[in-house]
C-alpha cells in the first residue's frame, strides 16, 4: 500500500532542517502544480511556497511533453521562488534543483545520482527525476517530479528508473521530500546571495553529460552531433561538432549516444 504523504508530518521534519519555506500544500489530484503555482505567483503569492500532489492529470515536462505517474508513487511537487539576483541567471535553477536532489538523494537514501543537462537527474544512466522551470513576472515556478516506488512494470519509458529499483535505503516520502527541500533552500540562498557560480561548479562535479557525445535537437529543428566539453557562467552547455568548433547552448534537447553512434 503507498500510503498518503503526511503533511503535517511533513511540515514537522521540514521545520527542524529549514526556516524557508513559508507554506506546504498537499493536494490529491491536480492538472499541474506548476500550472497552480504559476497562478497563485500572479495574485502575488510570496516565495516559499510549496505544491505536492498525489497525482497529476496534466502534468508535462520539458518542451510540452506529458509527464505521468501512478498516484502516490512519486513525488510531484512545484516551489514558487522570488529571485533577487539579476534575470538572466535565472536559467540556473534548473541546475541548482538538479544540484540540490542529487545531494539529498545521497544523503536521505543512498543512493548515488548523476546530473544530465540541462534537468534530468538520472540513476544508473536512467532517468529517476525531470525538473521544470518557468517565470511568471518575477516569481520562477520550479516543478520536480522523482519517481519514488514505482516498478519496473508501471515506468513510463524503459530508459526510466525509481528510488525502488534503485535500492534506496528508504522510500518515506516525508523523508525525501524534507531532505529535498531543506537542500533546495540552502542551495538556492547561496545562488541568491552570491550568484550561480557555486552551483555551476556543483552541477559539473556530478555531470552525466560532460565528455560524452552528444545529439541537440534545437527548438527550431537543427541538429547538432559533437562532444559536450564544457558548461559556461550562466548554465549554457559548449559543445564541439565534427569539425571542432564548439557551440555554446542556451536550449535543447540532449540525447547521450554511446560510442558506436
Amino acid at each position: 500500500m503507498r500510503k498518503p504523504l503526511d503533511r503535517h508530518a511533513l511540515w514537522s521534519l521540514l521545520s527542524e532542517k529549514s526556516d524557508f519555506w513559508t507554506e506546504v500544500d498537499v493536494v490529491q489530484v491536480t492538472g499541474s502544480t506548476n500550472a497552480d503555482l504559476a497562478e497563485a505567483a500572479k495574485h502575488g503569492a510570496p516565495e516559499g511556497l510549496v505544491l505536492i500532489a498525489e497525482e497529476q492529470a496534466a502534468g508535462r515536462g520539458r518542451l510540452g511533453r506529458q509527464w505521468v505517474s501512478p498516484a502516490r508513487a512519486g513525488l510531484t511537487m512545484s516551489f514558487l521562488l522570488r529571485p533577487t539576483v539579476p534575470r538572466e541567471q535565472w536559467g540556473t535553477l534548473s541546475l541548482l534543483t538538479a544540484v540540490a536532489l542529487e545531494e539529498s538523494l545521497k544523503a536521505v537514501c543512498g543512493v548515488r545520482a548523476k546530473l544530465k543537462w540541462p534537468n534530468d537527474v538520472l540513476i544508473d544512466g536512467r532517468k529517476v527525476c525531470g525538473i521544470l522551470a518557468q517565470v511568471e513576472g518575477n516569481a520562477v515556478i520550479v516543478g520536480a517530479g522523482l519517481n519514488v516506488s514505482l516498478t519496473e512494470e508501471e515506468l513510463p519509458v524503459p530508459e526510466a528508473t525509481s528510488l525502488r529499483i534503485a535500492g534506496a535505503s528508504t522510500l518515506d516520502r516525508v523523508e525525501i521530500a524534507a531532505g529535498f527541500l531543506a537542500h533546495v533552500a540552502a542551495v538556492y540562498q547561496t545562488w541568491n546571495e552570491r550568484g550561480p557560480a557555486s552551483v555551476i561548479e556543483r552541477w559539473r562535479r556530478e555531470s552525466a553529460t560532460l565528455g560524452r557525445h552528444v545529439a541537440v535537437s534545437f527548438p527550431n529543428g537543427r541538429n547538432l552531433t559533437g562532444r559536450a566539453v564544457g558548461i559556461d557562467a550562466d548554465g549554457c552547455l559548449q559543445v564541439a561538432g565534427p569539425d571542432g568548433a564548439v557551440e555554446t547552448i542556451a536550449a535543447g534537447d540532449i540525447v547521450h549516444l554511446r560510442p558506436q553512434d
